[in-house]
C-alpha cells in the first residue's frame, strides 16, 4: 500500500512538497502550482499583482512573495526548473 506523505518546508509556510505532485519539487501548499511556475512568470515579465489577478488567482500575494523568498534561498535549484520549463514551451 502506497501513502502519500507532504513534507513541509520547516522555514516556509506556504510552501511544501510532496512526493508523486510534480515531481516532488517545491510548490504553493494546498495546490499543485510549482514555485518554479511563480517564479518563472515573474521572470518573463508579469507582476506579483498580475500573477494573482490573471495568471493564478487561487494564490494570495503573501503565497507569491513567499515563493519569491525560497526561491532567494534555492535560486540553482528553481531557475534549473525554470529554464526546462521555458525550452519545453519554446
Amino acid at each position: 500500500m502506497s501513502r502519500s506523505t507532504t513534507l513541509p518546508s520547516s522555514s516556509y509556510r506556504y510552501i511544501s512538497s510532496t512526493p508523486g505532485v510534480r515531481g516532488g519539487q517545491a510548490i504553493v501548499e494546498g495546490t499543485r502550482i510549482g514555485v518554479h511556475d511563480v517564479i518563472g512568470l515573474l521572470q518573463t515579465g508579469e507582476s506579483v499583482e498580475s500573477v494573482v489577478a490573471n495568471c493564478f488567482p487561487t494564490l494570495t500575494r503573501a503565497q507569491v512573495y513567499e515563493c519569491l523568498a525560497y526561491y532567494e534561498d534555492h535560486r540553482g535549484e528553481i531557475d534549473v526548473l525554470v529554464s526546462r520549463q521555458l525550452q519545453t514551451e519554446a
